[in-house]
């Protein structure tokens, strides 16, 4: 780990600059930043970490990202939270502009009632402005730390998948129907997507009516595959593919150990169609929106993720990385939107 001294800099509402326009969440084009907590020495309290991943929350919309993604592991799993939904809203509240939504959060974990209900709140709060990714989940600590198992993990997967698609788009059955947050959703539906590595999974997603979210690993070619499948299955939801970016001089010796860790759980099927190079660096914001613009459009989809994260980066470097990539998301998006 890396020893940092870190900024007591106080979270404060992001300026949206000039002449950006911000997309709705998880709206196909659109350019979001994926926050993570820091593993650094010394350590950073709860406290301390939200307060950091607050402030980035308000540094990106200040820079012209649509919004913001948290993902989910359980038991201080390192770089991850085990609440998303929650962080999502302490996120919403530090930006001026923008959407927040957990994604991937990972549904066999929770009451999907609970999931519908709790999202659809937050969404009363900040209409417009939250978006739902979900997955089944594969990381057998985060099952025994929530006191169940990956039995039947497909299906219960599909069918909670596609109660949260009816009931988020204002298809609530039963007495769930009565939540008036979640009745809502009829006339202001909360956008979905769902973690997708096989063509089951993205015909899956089809058929529920809900976008994909491809992860920072899948070859271009592998995301091209699965949304030619997902498309002809009748998907008309965005594509979502997460690629890792870095403005200058890439950190080459810490994603490889991001990439490990990642090989060390991820099942066999999935990792079989990764690749180990899938950073993109340049010096130039505007030369790296070209580079990610068109890597997009290789794996046929219409909507990215940037992770920035590796093991040991620090508050500073991120903060650093957000001030270099001014003017990176509003090119990017430009290029997308002529893409489409």
């Amino acid at each position: 780990m890396t020893s940092v001294r870190r900024p007591r800099v106080p979270v404060s509402p992001s300026v949206e600059p000039p002449g950006t326009l911000f997309l709705p969440p998880l709206a196909a084009g659109s350019v979001s930043l994926r926050l993570y907590p820091h593993e650094v020495d010394p350590p950073m309290s709860a406290v301390e970490t939200v307060a950091e991943l607050r402030a980035q929350a308000a540094l990106a919309a200040g820079v012209g990202f649509d919004g913001v993604m948290t993902s989910e592991h359980h038991g201080g799993f390192a770089g991850y939270i085990p609440n998303p939904l929650q962080v999502a809203g302490w996120a919403l509240e530090a930006m001026a502009t923008g959407w927040a939504a957990p994604c991937p959060l990972l549904l066999p974990l929770r009451p999907t009632a609970l999931v519908i209900e709790e999202t659809a709140w937050l969404a009363a709060r900040f209409p417009g402005r939250v978006g739902l990714g979900v997955a089944a989940g594969s990381l057998s600590d985060d099952f025994e730390i929530l006191a169940t198992t990956k039995e039947g993990l497909a299906w219960r997967f599909a069918a909670g998948l596609a109660e949260v698609a009816a009931a988020l788009s204002g298809r609530a059955r039963g007495a769930l129907a009565n939540d008036p947050a979640v009745a809502a959703c009829g006339e202001n539906p909360v956008p979905l997507v769902s973690a997708a590595m096989s063509m089951a999974a993205v015909r899956r997603a089809a058929a529920a009516g809900v976008g994909l979210l491809f992860d920072s690993m899948s070859s271009l070619d592998r995301c091209r595959q699965l949304v030619d499948v997902y498309r002809e299955a009748g998907g008309t939801g965005p594509a979502i593919i997460v690629r890792r970016v870095w403005a200058g001089p890439p950190p080459v010796r810490r994603q490889a150990r991001q990439v490990e860790v990642y090989r060390g759980y991820a099942a066999p099927a999935a990792s079989a169609h990764w690749v180990d190079d899938a950073l993109i660096t340049d010096d130039d914001p505007l030369a790296l929106a070209e580079r990610v613009a068109a890597a997009v459009t290789a794996a046929g989809c219409d909507t990215v993720n940037i992770r920035l994260h590796v093991p040991g980066i620090t508050p500073a470097e991120v903060r650093g990385q957000l001030a270099a990539l001014a003017g990176f998301a509003p090119e990017l998006r430009r290029r997308l939107a002529t893409a489409r």
